[in-house]
């Protein structure tokens, strides 16, 4: 990994703790109105599913099938998040299915590492952050990515990495501007929408590598330690079903039960219903039983 990538991570890290302080300072001493929260949710909402349903479940797991045009937004959303670059992203977590929790898992906070609190912690510092700033486990694209390179229009996309993530903050910043006005409605919006968005999506994201192997039920028998967290349920979009998806991969639905909260899945049922999906991957009831662990 070069330096400059590594200066690239760090920043990715970084700069989203810089700027949720520097909101803070901003908005000292006066009332977060409904209209920065608005920002915030909203690009929170777009980015967050730009990966779990476009990323995650469309592009690394091919759950459903949908139209050209629809397939590039979600590519283009999903690097908004600010997570790297489509081609990137599927290829490392395809690389952590097939070694999930073992050599090779390229952000496992169980692999190579021993017993004890200390190397639990540092288990959990790489599976969270620390996996970024290493070559080691990293997916060699043209093998584990192939389909996506095939396709023009997202090697177009993962391209234009950076530029979308400058529109990503420049966005949110013009809409500050455009409704709180002024120079300190730009700060507003870049800040929430912005650096708040990306700091909170990308530690919900990081959890489901670190948390969601480390703590939780198992509902399903599997060959590694995925589990399922349910706090994390409506801020991942059903992301920490993760034990349900472990057992599932190509499964649309995380949430297989009624209260298993789903939001991602809510997306691709709504896209089912429109038209705009077909070929979503669901798992019968019957199948499901059969993979039940012990007292599941």
């Amino acid at each position: 990994m070069t330096r400059t990538h590594k200066l690239i991570n760090l920043a990715g890290i970084v700069l989203p703790f810089v700027g949720l302080i520097a909101a803070i300072v901003l908005l000292w001493d006066r009332m977060v109105g409904p209209t920065e929260l608005a920002i915030l949710a909203v690009g929170y909402v777009l980015t967050g599913v730009g990966i779990t349903v476009g990323y995650h479940r469309l592009f690394t797991h091919r759950s459903f099938e949908t139209y050209r045009p629809v397939r590039y937004t979600f590519a283009v959303l999903g690097q908004m998040a600010v997570e790297g670059d489509v081609v990137a992203w599927v290829s490392d977590h395809r690389k952590h299915h097939q070694f999930s929790d073992q050599e090779g898992d390229p952000h496992s906070p169980h692999a190579g590492f021993g017993g004890g609190v200390a190397e639990a912690l540092k288990g959990l510092w790489h599976a969270h952050t620390g996996w970024l700033f290493s070559e080691s486990g990293r997916a060699d694209q043209a093998r584990y990515a192939k389909d996506l390179l095939r396709d023009g229009g997202l090697r177009v996309i993962a391209k234009l990495f950076l530029p979308l993530v400058l529109l990503s903050l420049l966005v949110p910043a013009l809409v500050g501007w455009a409704l709180i006005g002024g120079w300190y409605g730009f700060l507003a919006g870049l800040f929430w929408g912005g650096a708040v968005r990306i700091f909170l999506l990308h530690h919900v994201t990081f959890s489901i590598n670190s948390i969601c192997h480390f703590w939780g039920r198992r509902r399903f028998a599997s060959r590694d330690e995925s589990r399922n967290v349910w706090w994390l349920s409506w801020l991942s979009f059903g992301e920490s079903w993760h034990n349900n998806h472990h057992a599932f991969p190509t499964s649309a639905f995380h949430g297989l039960r009624k209260l298993e909260l789903d939001p991602g899945g809510w997306v691709i049922w709504t896209l089912e219903k429109l038209g705009l999906a077909w070929g979503v991957v669901r798992i019968p009831v019957d199948k499901q039983a059969g993979k039940l662990a012990t007292g599941g």
